[in-house]
């Protein structure tokens, strides 16, 4: 237990020596959700809302409330732009959920995403200098299903008080619709983050792996294991960034896809992934066994590991091959097994592991340079934006196997992907304003060290209570004693 710190920075030690690297892993999952209990509850959660607007006497709540604040209610309403010059509105995101996907877990009724959402809300502040509320709703019908137009209404009711909306762990095919319509429907940008996020930073690792292994995007021979909306996202965005479609090939539950798959053709919801049928697969591969044979590159977001990918599958790949295990918490394979039978780059979505490829590193400084354009909407070619503004950030700094993508703690990436997304943003006719790029990386900048500021100044306050370390120690005595 001495080893045991708050900063955490030492998980891999923490476990008995004669641990495997199975072991290890599997303990660290299990140390990591019983933390996540704990600390949640001795916190309460990890969100709260904060004025931004000082009290110098008690007559300012007049100017701040009534009767003063009448005058920014009818400039609002005469000119309802204003609304991001007199309200927080401009940097403010909802985080929307029917929490019927929530990550590995499934539906876990609409209260039971609050958890995710309200870290999505706190990692875009601290990462992005982004304020967001988590707003968890019931998309149940009157039949008792889960009904689309039930979340794109309630959207469309809550948009005139947010700057953007993050969609999150909506179940498919109703992802789809929810998205696709807001995006048209919407004067404020949409963004599916388990789908356009997953996807940006997919492939942001994709150009670094394919770089450090010497391969070229349009020749290489791609699968993708899983078709939700993480991974038929990610091959959309994968064709677009240059990708041979006649090499890829997509497998769900039932196989492959390709065109002789009746059973999506004839389900409209599932349109997006009809497409993917119709672009991919000419050959008509029915299982991922005979896909893997040669091929470069396996991306997968499909059932939580440790073996839903299997060793003998990478032995049979081609030379230097790339495998993504992205599955959370717990990857398609661990990349030791999977370095193990060959793997020459493996990235999973797991911070605790070389090579991160998480979300996290995107949304923060995407929907921060929308914001900054009061872009109206979030085109695939600002998500492809960020995806080349993370992977040319990573390389200037030094990429190899171990290392295809930047850390959560290179604060400037972040405001390097804000600048880019918003230059692309004008580029696409979509930004709201003029912007130029000097001045949205340096106030994305600006946010994010004004973010950290403040929260270092109420840690040493004590005003956020330090967590007792037996709330760690408990959490780790659970983990060895329920793999050993």
């Amino acid at each position: 237990m001495s080893k045991l710190d708050l900063s955490l920075s030492n998980l891999d030690l923490l476990f008995p020596d004669d641990f495997s690297e199975e072991k290890k892993a599997e303990a660290k999952t299990i140390f990591l959700k019983e933390l996540a209990l704990s600390a949640h509850r001795f916190y309460g959660g990890k969100i709260m809302t904060f004025p931004k607007a000082g009290i110098y006497g008690f007559n300012w709540f007049n100017i701040w409330y009534t009767p003063g604040v009448s005058s920014v209610s009818t400039a609002i309403r005469d000119n309802n732009d204003a609304s991001y010059e007199f309200s927080n509105r401009g940097n403010l995101v909802a985080v929307v959920t029917d929490s019927t996907r929530v990550l590995g877990d499934g539906d876990c009724t609409p209260p039971g995403g609050l958890g995710v959402m309200e870290g999505k809300a706190f990692l875009m502040k601290y990462l992005g200098g982004i304020d967001a509320v988590a707003l968890c709703m019931n998309s149940y019908n009157s039949k008792g299903e889960h009904d689309p137009d039930k979340i794109i209404d309630f959207v469309k009711m809550v948009e005139p008080s947010f700057g953007a909306v993050n969609l999150e762990d909506i179940s498919q095919p109703n992802c789809y619709k929810v998205l696709d319509t807001l995006r048209e429907v919407c004067d404020i940008p949409v963004w599916h983050d388990d789908a356009q996020g997953t996807g940006c930073v997919t492939v942001a690792g994709l150009i670094n792996a394919l770089k450090v292994a010497d391969k070229s995007i349009d020749k290489v021979r791609i699968v993708l294991m899983g078709a939700g909306a993480s991974n038929t996202t990610i091959a959309r965005l994968i064709l677009k960034a240059g990708a041979d479609p006649a090499k890829m090939t997509i497998f769900d539950s039932k196989g492959g896809l390709h065109k002789g798959r009746e059973d999506i053709k004839s389900d409209p919801a599932y349109y997006r992934k009809w497409e993917l049928c119709e672009a991919t697969n000419p050959d008509k591969i029915k299982d991922i066994e005979t896909a893997m044979k040669d091929s470069d590159v396996l991306i997968a977001l499909s059932s939580p590991g440790p073996d839903t990918v299997k060793q003998e599958w990478i032995r049979s790949m081609a030379k230097k091959p790339i495998v993504f295990a992205c599955s959370n918490p717990v990857p398609e394979i661990y990349p030791f097994a999977a370095k193990e039978a060959g793997a020459y780059v493996v990235a999973t979505g797991r911070g605790d592991f070389p090579n991160q490829v998480n979300n996290s590193i995107g949304f923060p400084g995407i929907l921060k340079g929308a914001l900054l354009a009061r872009a109206r909407k979030i085109t695939d070619e600002m998500a492809l934006a960020s995806s080349y503004s993370i992977a040319e950030f990573a390389a200037k700094k030094g990429i190899h196997p171990e290392r295809i993508m930047p850390s959560m703690d290179e604060t400037e990436v972040f405001a390097e992907e804000a600048a880019d997304v918003a230059m692309e943003a004008v580029k696409n006719g979509v930004a709201g304003i003029k912007v130029e790029r000097d001045d949205v990386y340096k106030t994305t900048l600006r946010d994010i060290n004004e973010t950290r500021a403040i929260i270092d100044i109420l840690m040493k306050k004590e005003f956020i209570k330090k967590p007792d370390i037996r709330l760690l120690e408990n959490a780790l005595k659970k983990a060895i004693d329920s793999v050993k």
